[in-house]
């Protein structure tokens, strides 16, 4: 008997309930069913790093890839923001943001993802790339944009960002984090009045959002990163013949740098952050990752208080 007629039958109804439940939740914020979630769960803090009793020479909002589906942080990305608070302690950072899900709700407080999670895993994955999709999509993405901007805000306020402070806010992404990034800025420089920076690590977005509210972009990539190839070739507005498309005016502007992590690769033992693989100088990939987040942090910190 044939089973893949059916197989691909089952596949396209999953991907078809994955891409309606996507835009269910930015209809549901939007409709104001449901705001983001403000309060986090007992045990998980607001921002680590810097003491709360002084202003911190930045906040960093980690923006996690598709793993992310919980308020606390993935294994890879948990190693990640540790390294950053261990090599920065003058900095605050976030890792609780749900980037793929506009009012805040993390996939494994539902029960009836908790209860994929142990049959289906691979359905939460699914879940969260079908959200880059929805907040890639020209008739969605404004409102995305919106939710998650808003969400971001709500948290820096808990974690003691005052609005019109002065003090950068950091938008770290990684993988599909830089397409909820890219769409944040201009919703986060509405609300805060705050100076912007925004890393992309394996950067992963559709290059359509508008880049005018960020100071500069720094993207961190290598020539084993397939998947964020991927992405700058499947996304016409990553390509250099669409001048108008918001990517293409911010490196024309000068806002965009690249950096190159050569041999990463996007994900596996010599991804970005592995702390396994190791460089020529001795440096295991999430050293020098994290070395090279902190050193781009504080020469914006620096050029930022120069012209203050």
């Amino acid at each position: 008997m044939n089973w893949f007629p059916l197989l691909a039958l089952a596949l396209g109804a999953v991907l078809l309930a994955e891409a309606l439940l996507a835009r269910y939740e930015v209809m549901v914020f939007i409709a104001g069913w449901r705001t983001p979630a403000g309060e986090l769960p007992q045990g998980v803090p607001y921002a680590r790093g810097a003491d709360a009793d002084r202003p911190p020479d930045a906040y960093v909002v980690y923006l996690d890839g598709i793993g992310k589906r919980q308020f606390r942080d993935t294994r890879d990305g948990g190693q990640l923001v540790k390294a950053i608070i261990a090599g920065a302690p003058e900095l605050r950072v976030l890792g609780q943001v749900q980037p793929y899900s506009p009012v805040a709700a993390p996939l494994l407080d539902r029960p009836v993802w908790a209860w994929l999670r142990r049959h289906i895993g691979l359905l939460l994955f699914l879940h969260n790339v079908m959200q880059i999709f929805v907040a890639a999509d020209r008739r969605y993405r404004p409102l995305y944009n919106r939710a998650v901007g808003a969400q971001i805000a709500g948290q820096l306020r808990y974690a003691g960002y005052r609005p019109g402070s002065g003090i950068p806010v950091v938008l770290l992404s990684y993988s599909g984090g830089a397409q909820v990034a890219t769409g944040a800025a201009g919703e986060l420089r509405e609300r805060l009045r705050a100076p912007l920076l925004l890393i992309n690590i394996g950067g992963f977005h559709n290059g359509a959002n508008d880049l005018t509210g960020a100071d500069h972009l720094h993207q961190l990539t290598s020539a084993a990163d397939h998947i964020e190839r991927v992405g700058a070739w499947i996304f016409p507005q990553r390509w250099r013949v669409l001048r108008r498309s918001g990517w293409n005016r911010a490196r024309r502007a000068g806002k965009v740098t690249v950096h190159r992590l050569d041999p990463a690769t996007h994900i596996g033992r010599r991804s970005y952050i592995s702390p396994a693989a190791r460089l020529p100088d001795g440096r295991t990939h999430l050293d020098r990752t994290a070395g090279t987040v902190i050193a781009l942090i504080r020469a914006h910190h620096g050029a930022a208080a120069g012209t203050g």
